[in-house]
């Protein structure tokens, strides 16, 4: 199970309008990007705070300009390796603040499993993107194809954690708690799924060139 290419660039064209009207309005791919990011901060911060429902609201636009920004870059023939990179980075970024921020608003309200459970998700949420940097660094599966292998890439992460923090207003907080093991237990897949699609690459297609730093 995974989101194919296709699927990808299905989804990506339903948000080609909004983006065209966010460019005609004078933002460029790389202010989404920055605009996305302190949507998701902010979003961070309310989750911090036990304001659950409405972070997660906020968390959810915040991750959504990931469509726009690089949309736009597409329809505007603005595409460049620095604002692939500048996306990559404060994607990560965002999605490691927004972590923080359910562990500290765990901590502080006592939810014991949520502190334990977030740095889970966290750490294996970053592995997936790993996983595919370094393969796709060492000249496997490049493009988007390591972005379709697996159950639990960074859409799918997105909106399991914004619905377990809408409905962690609830009387108890086990919608977070399943939201936050289910992107642990998904990324562990996705992991795996990913080094034996690389191992199986390696096998079949002739080697890539390794750099000096391949080995690290």
């Amino acid at each position: 199970m995974s989101i194919s290419n296709e699927s990808r660039s299905a989804i990506k064209r339903v948000f080609e309008p909004i983006a065209l009207a966010m460019g005609r309005a004078g933002l460029t791919p790389d202010g989404l990007t920055l605009i996305g990011f302190g949507i998701t901060v902010l979003g961070a911060v309310l989750v911090a705070l036990q304001h659950w429902t409405v972070g997660g609201i906020i968390v959810f636009i915040g991750g959504a300009f990931d469509m726009f920004d690089g949309t736009l870059a597409r329809a505007t023939g603005k595409v460049s390796k620095l604002g692939a990179f500048m996306d990559s980075v404060f994607d990560r970024w965002g999605e490691a603040i927004v972590y923080l921020g359910i562990i500290i608003g765990g901590e502080l309200a006592g939810h014991t499993r949520v502190p334990i459970l977030g740095g889970a998700a966290m750490g294996l949420a970053f592995m997936v993107s790993y996983v595919r940097a370094k393969s796709e660094g060492l000249g496997f599966s490049s493009g988007t194809g390591m972005a379709a292998i697996g159950i639990m890439p960074r859409e799918v992460r997105l909106v399991i954690l914004s619905i377990g923090l809408v409905f962690a207003d609830a009387p108890n907080i086990k919608a977070l708690e399943w939201a936050l093991a289910i992107i642990a237990i998904g990324g562990l897949i996705t992991v795996i799924q990913r080094i034996l699609h690389v191992r199986t690459q390696a096998r079949t297609d002739p080697p890539p060139p390794v750099t000096p730093n391949g080995a690290q």
